[in-house]
């Protein structure tokens, strides 16, 4: 059975008459990579927020590593916001150096791994240079830098690709799934749905403070599935018929919607015994179609 390192229980928070959250649940695989979506204003953020302690829940409870959430597991996760910030007149590694050191991690121990993560990321020659002087997409790395520098069990970033160009962006992408083979579980909330597809285990979608979806990403997909398959013929001689209709056709490639009650099984065979068959596959929905529908839903 699959351990949750973090579960969220019917959470609820209000800002004077705004509801931000309305009993919101997650339930978080531990080693898992978990995808926290929904649209600007969802609640997403308030969520990280309440999870890393810099703000409370007004009612829900929330439980870590199967503990109740306490103030000592803020050492056991790093959070990486959407809305970033540095000291710009401090150094680079001074700034670096002291965030290491508010989640715990001794001077020596600081240094010697923000230095491996300095010289991984290629931004060593950095160190003494003041903040200010750095690109936003190196600002960012810094940033993720000292997210992952004390080696937290959990690690939550809030749209980690943003300010990236497409070439830093695949760095911190392949990073993020390193450290989830090393273990490591991670949240990410991004509205970049190809990155969801290529790299999430599990996704909760959040609209108007609810969850309104929640589970393994391809339990997701097979559930928004809508019975509909891809068949390329060697010749443009299909009909229509009682197992199925056509969505679309061209010329020997057609888009079939089975009937009620028919079967894959079905209506391959009846196909396989006129035509013959090159590729005949599912459609599966993108997230991205999933996304849009849930919420047009919800």
């Amino acid at each position: 059975m699959t351990k949750n390192i973090l579960t969220v229980k019917d959470v609820v928070k209000m800002y004077g008459d705004y509801t931000a959250l309305e009993n919101a649940n997650i339930s978080v695989p531990e080693g898992s990579i978990y995808g926290l979506l929904g649209p600007n204003g969802a609640g997403k953020t308030t969520l990280m927020r309440i999870i890393n302690q810099i703000t409370g829940p007004d009612s829900g409870e929330i439980f870590f590593d199967n503990e109740k959430l306490n103030k000592n597991h803020i050492f056991k996760i790093g959070y990486m916001p959407e809305e970033r910030g540095l000291y710009k007149k401090m150094k680079v590694g001074e700034q670096a150096l002291y965030l290491a050191q508010l989640k715990g991690m001794r001077q020596h121990e600081a240094i010697e791994k923000l230095k491996f993560w300095f010289e991984k990321l290629n931004i060593i020659n950095w160190w003494d240079k003041k903040v200010e002087e750095l690109s936003k997409g190196m600002a960012q790395k810094i940033q993720f830098i000292v997210t992952v520098v004390h080696d937290p069990k959990l690690l939550i970033f809030d749209e980690p690709f943003s300010g990236f160009d497409p070439i830093n962006a695949a760095i911190i992408r392949k990073e993020i799934i390193n450290l989830s083979k090393e273990g490591k579980t991670i949240i990410f909330s991004t509205h970049r749905m190809e990155s969801v597809e290529e790299i999430c285990d599990y996704v909760a979608l959040i609209n108007k403070s609810k969850t309104v979806l929640e589970g393994p990403i391809q339990q997701i997909k097979n559930k928004f599935s809508n019975n509909t398959y891809l068949v390329q013929l060697e010749e443009p001689l299909l009909e229509e018929n009682n197992l199925f209709n056509f969505l679309q056709k061209d010329s020997c490639f057609f888009q079939l919607s089975l009937k009620k009650g028919i079967s894959a099984k079905d209506a391959l065979n009846h196909i396989n015994k006129k035509h013959n068959i090159l590729s005949y596959k599912k459609e599966i929905p993108s997230m991205e179609e999933i996304f849009i529908k849930a919420i047009k839903n919800a």
